[in-house]
């Protein structure tokens, strides 16, 4: 049984071979943003089919950086690489590799891949956080996903941590993504992130903003552990200590709710798991 899993992200691309429950091959590559959608569908056809030229895919999970309506199993659009709105991925990924399909969008399917196989095994409700290119956050209750009721639960991205900051690409001001994502902490310091959060007196700046984006999770949803994934979740303690303890400072004096804020266990590949997850379910779906 051979199962694959994409990741499709704002700057890169990530495939893997699932065989056996174990990831058997896995590839990626850099965002072509003016190739856009095309130049990565063309790619992820290349890579597919060359894998499939040994093993035929029994079913294809899929998690996507942007807005997924999943009843309908429609990308809505991306922020960060054009061409994706309006796109049917399942219908192009089916006609490929004629296998079922299941996507979600990346924050969904990363607490999926950290709540089944990560650092959110036994722990509900858990909040995952993608902090990498943007923003994203997704829900997982021991009911499964907590999606919404039009897809768009967990969209943390877009809260306004400070409604007369900058303008978002959202069109909004001040956006938690735009105050603390990797793509606008380059554009505004003019060094990529990992740097920048190898600098204390930066980090202690930026945990202050990081804090009240997730406060407004910890107090919403009172979740027994928050998983950060994406690039982020590499800096370690750098982060992680000032970043609990900033949090520590804003929770509201009466509230008990717990503070268990960990990086992602799998990596960069958190989102790869749990979309082998939602290949099983496509497989099962099928069958």
């Amino acid at each position: 049984m051979s199962l694959l899993a994409i990741d499709i992200g704002g700057t890169k691309f990530t495939m893997a071979l699932f065989e056996g429950g174990r990831m058997a091959r896995r590839g990626s590559r850099a965002t072509d943003r003016e190739g856009g959608r095309a130049w990565m569908t063309e790619k992820i056809r290349e890579i597919g089919l060359e894998w499939a030229s040994n093993t035929a895919f029994s079913a294809i999970g899929v998690g996507f950086g942007g807005p997924v309506n999943f009843e309908t199993q429609q990308v809505v659009l991306s922020t960060h690489v054009g061409g994706w709105e309006g796109f049917d991925l399942p219908a192009f990924l089916r006609d490929t590799f004629s296998a079922p399909v299941l996507m979600d969008n990346d924050a969904n399917v990363g607490a999926l891949g950290e709540g089944l196989h990560g650092a959110g095994a036994a722990h509900r409700p858990l909040f995952y956080m993608t902090l990498s290119t943007g923003i994203g956050g997704g829900i997982l209750t021991n009911g499964g996903v907590l999606r919404g009721a039009d897809s768009y639960a967990g969209e943390i991205g877009h809260l306004n941590i400070d409604p007369a900051g900058p303008e978002c690409l959202c069109g909004s001001n001040g956006c938690f993504e735009r105050m603390c994502c990797g793509l606008w902490l380059e554009r505004d310091n003019g060094r990529p992130a990992h740097e920048l959060l190898t600098d204390p007196a930066f980090v202690e700046r930026y945990v202050v903003n990081l804090a009240r984006g997730l406060k407004a999770a910890i107090m919403l949803l009172n979740p027994s552990r928050l998983v950060i994934g994406g690039g982020f979740s590499k800096a370690g303690d750098a982060l992680f200590v000032p970043l609990r303890a900033e949090l520590r400072r804003q929770i509201t004096s009466w509230s008990r709710a717990r503070i268990d804020v960990v990086p992602a266990a799998l990596g960069d590949d958190s989102v790869l798991w749990g979309a082998y997850e939602l290949a099983l379910q496509a497989q099962g779906e099928s069958a």
